[in-house]
């Protein structure tokens, strides 16, 4: 969600997403000054690029940008606070520059509270603290503890700066008194953002793990019966 806020925060900017090696192959541009339109011309015979190839170098740009510029609020966004907040320089590859201050904060909030997405109904989604919270809710009370002792903080949104600490603070004041909370986030931006696959990884090696997965042909012999037996 957190890449779709900022792609339309882009798109209400007009400004032409285009990574910096699409840049280097396809235009020749011209510095501008701040806030202005970027100034580039096309070059003539274009290489031939796939979709997704475009779309990948796309996301490049969208994750510089989040990495570089945004911070999640420390509580509920404020549009006040927001406008006390120290400007930070960024410049996408097309020359398009400017100094960003409240959207550093308004960009992200989406992620603690889905009213702020654009396009969506709040209602219809939950917060990062919410989906935590309603998760372990449905599980047995009886590895709950064990779950809010351990929340395994991963993937790309929660390179964010301060993502982590928000998620904290919030969890806190939602969490029973009676449970023991922990976050676990690995330091290494790497690890963190792929922390899922390589955890995944890891247990696909495992010797064990040939006794846990459910082929295509079991299931389409056994149905979900054969979930419920391999996992009881």
């Amino acid at each position: 969600m957190g890449d779709l806020q900022v792609l339309s925060w882009i798109a209400e900017q007009h400004i032409l997403l285009l990574s910096q090696c699409m840049m280097d192959m396809y235009f020749s541009k011209e510095a501008v000054r701040e806030g202005s339109p970027a100034n580039w011309k096309r070059k003539e015979k274009l290489p031939q690029v796939t979709r997704s190839w475009h779309n990948y170098m796309c996301n490049c740009v969208i994750q510089d940008f989040q990495a570089s510029v945004l911070q999640v609020s420390d509580s509920t966004y404020d549009e006040q606070v927001a406008a006390q907040m120290p400007t930070v320089h960024y410049e996408f590859p097309n020359g398009y520059n400017c100094d960003f201050g409240a959207e550093r904060l308004k960009i992200p909030e989406g992620l603690f509270d889905p009213s702020n997405v654009k396009g969506l109904s709040g209602n219809t989604m939950l917060g990062v603290s919410h989906v935590v919270t309603t998760s372990v809710g449905m599980c047995d009370i009886d590895i709950r503890p064990g779950l809010y002792g351990s929340v395994i903080v991963a993937g790309g949104n929660t390179l964010i700066q301060s993502f982590t600490d928000r998620l904290n603070r919030e969890l806190s004041q939602k969490t029973p008194p009676s449970m023991r909370l922990k976050l676990i986030a690995n330091n290494t931006t790497v690890e963190r953002r792929f922390s899922s696959w390589i955890g995944g990884s890891i247990l696909a090696s495992l010797g064990t793990f040939q006794q846990m997965w459910i082929s295509k042909q079991e299931y389409e012999e056994g149905g979900k019966q054969c979930v419920e037996r391999k996992c009881p």
